[in-house]
């Protein structure tokens, strides 16, 4: 029976509010009013057969793809599901992260696929190690899947890798599906996108996470133009046009995206900071650390994690996310980048549920 619900967006959308909330996942909203745009402009109703034109050669010019490769999305996780939907057919083998952000695995339940798993470790600061995808790997897998940043823990994984992990891929005819929408948050050498290693590689994204911009829903996958056409006729069945006037100001936002970009990570890095410190005065909890990304997901070394998170939010207002919807119930994940004043008050009063337990 088909997996048709993701009890991580339920809790999302419904538990996860706090004062001082940091079960976020992306940078705090850029306004409308910052955005240099003539609302004057905008129009409700324009021309959009198979992607609005402009807004496909921004996507394409950012990436350095041809425009042909570009399948619009309404976000990351329509993007993970149209890929999918056309990758995989039922039965098919898919070899997934582990842990993994729960929507992925949703969608490939959903789409009746045979999930398999590969293990990326705490012990090796859950890094992508080739040797063990390639003892997962087998002549029956279609599609391997991972996030760079790694969703929760923010880990990078490396061209080098990713190249190991098409070889493989490309050795039993598979596809590499890369959900890239945390790695323009790697400000300083920001990786190219994986795209660019080979064929192979599928690679979703959209201006959710580190651009503020949530809201306009404006997502893309990277795909060989034959499987992008495939994707786009599949999209028929969700959403036979995308909402017009998002368009037009995704085409804006991409027009001044370090504008949008240079506001995040100000609030960024200085949270950044602030949990560094508090990892490092802390002994209840622990975390691997990195140097980029919005969420840190973090260890508890003792309790259950999802009693602790009930009474944090219970007698201290604030919220993170249960490690549970990542597969590791004594971790929960932590999100910075919104409002820096909130999140120190929000480590605070982690630290005394810590202390008070």
């Amino acid at each position: 029976m088909r997996h048709k619900q993701s009890d991580y967006m339920h809790w999302s959308k419904t538990q996860s509010g706090a004062r001082f909330n940091l079960a976020t996942s992306g940078v705090a909203p850029f306004p409308l009013r910052d955005l240099p745009v003539n609302i004057e402009k905008l129009e409700i109703n324009g021309q959009n057969s198979y992607g609005y034109a402009p807004l496909q050669e921004a996507i394409a010019a950012h990436y350095g793809v041809n425009p042909g490769c570009v399948v619009e999305s309404a976000g990351t996780s329509m993007a993970n599901h149209l890929a999918m939907a056309a990758i995989l057919e039922p039965g098919d083998e898919v070899l997934v992260e582990y842990p993994a952000y729960g929507p992925i695995l949703d969608v490939a339940r959903y789409l009746e696929a045979d999930v398999k798993r590969f293990r990326r470790v705490e012990e090796n600061g859950w890094a992508v190690d080739p040797a063990e995808v390639r003892r997962c790997v087998t002549p029956k897998t279609r599609l391997i899947v991972i996030t760079n940043l790694h969703n929760p823990t923010s880990v990078l994984t490396p061209e080098p890798v990713l190249r190991e992990i098409g070889d493989m891929a490309r050795s039993v005819g598979a596809l590499v599906l890369v959900d890239e929408v945390y790695l323009d948050a790697v400000y300083e050498g920001t990786p190219r996108t994986s795209f660019h290693l080979g064929p192979e590689f599928v690679v979703t994204s959209s201006l959710t996470k580190v651009y503020g911009v949530s809201g306009l829903r404006c997502g893309w996958i990277l795909v060989q133009p034959e499987l992008a056409w495939k994707m786009k006729r599949l999209n028929d069945l969700y959403s036979a046009t995308a909402v017009y006037p998002g368009e037009l100001l995704s085409v804006a936002a991409f027009q001044n995206l370090n504008l949008l970009r240079e506001r995040g990570r100000r609030v960024l890095q200085a949270d950044r900071k602030l949990l560094r410190d508090f990892l490092a005065r802390q002994s209840a909890v622990s975390a691997v650390w990195t140097d980029w990304g919005t969420t840190s997901f973090v260890k508890l070394r003792d309790g259950n994690g999802d009693i602790f998170l009930e009474r944090l939010r219970a007698e201290f207002d604030t919220s993170a996310v249960p490690g549970r919807f990542f597969e590791m119930p004594d971790h929960f994940r932590i999100g910075m980048g919104v409002n820096t004043e909130m999140f120190a008050e929000g480590l605070k009063r982690i630290g005394h549920a810590l202390t008070s337990g």
